[in-house]
């Protein structure tokens, strides 16, 4: 393995945990025009302090429910060198199940809340547990088979498979991998879909670096007959991807705001 190789796979799991921590300050800021206000003269965004968080407060450099979703994969990943789908599961609900530092009266709604529990102040002082691993959690209490959320389509489907593409890339069970992580926690088609597509363009700048038509090489990799694990969204996430194409001169926010889904 070259040395470029191995510092891209480094890069890619190191930069997507440094990059949680460093926006979790800001996270979930949905009132754009408060964010906007309060950032306006800032030379740096990173690390924001003291936090600005609406939902939950960290102390400073601690990951977002994203990046300790990242952590245990990759955790998971290190300790059975390679990926062992009911140690990730287990090392999940360890980490995030109510023995855990996750468990607080607002997280614990797989369980029936008291008029008190849902009395909530915000931000709370801890981490917030989502939905994917709130329902993970109840699947898994509920001992069923499946224990990824078929209703969850978040993009935990994108993080979660950072740390198993840069270890599998270029490897031919690089997305068999990547679904199962996806829906050990997410079972949703869309979620496996979006998912897998993002391994692909992962995969291929890890492989390749920084490369200008990496995008186009997905589409043309989610438009072939050939393709592996193929999904039946494929074909309507590579027409998402070229409109997105048509639009990457555009200012980034206005093109956020135009794609974003409520």
């Amino acid at each position: 393995m070259s040395s470029a190789l191995q510092s891209r796979r480094i890069a890619a799991v190191v930069g997507a945990l440094v990059a949680d921590a460093a926006a979790q300050p800001i996270h979930w800021n949905y009132k754009v025009d408060k964010l906007d206000a309060m950032l306006k003269n800032a030379e740096e965004v990173a690390f924001w302090e003291p936090s600005a968080n609406p939902f939950y407060k960290l102390p400073l450099g601690n990951q977002s429910c994203y990046g300790d979703q990242s952590f245990v994969v990759l955790k998971s990943l290190v300790e059975n060198k390679g990926l062992c789908v009911e140690h990730l599961k287990n090392s999940t609900f360890e980490w995030f199940g109510p023995k855990s530092k996750y468990e607080n009266p607002t997280n614990a709604v797989y369980k029936i809340k008291t008029d008190a529990e849902k009395a909530t102040t915000y931000p709370i002082d801890g981490p917030w547990r989502h939905f994917s691993i709130k329902d993970f959690i109840r699947n898994v209490l509920e001992e069923k088979p499946t224990t990824g959320s078929e209703k969850d389509e978040q993009m935990d489907c994108t993080l979660r498979i950072v740390s198993v593409v840069a270890l599998y890339a270029g490897r031919p069970e690089m997305l068999d991998r990547a679904e199962e992580v996806i829906r050990s926690t997410q079972n949703s088609d869309t979620s496996v879909a979006v998912g897998l597509a993002a391994a692909r363009l992962l995969e291929y700048y890890i492989l390749n670096g920084v490369m200008e038509n990496a995008v186009e090489h997905v589409i043309e990799d989610l438009t072939n007959q050939n393709r592996a694990n193929a999904q039946d969204l494929d074909k309507a996430l590579a027409s998402f991807l070229r409109e997105v194409l048509r639009k990457k001169d555009e200012p980034h926010i206005k093109t956020a705001r135009t794609f974003r889904i409520d």
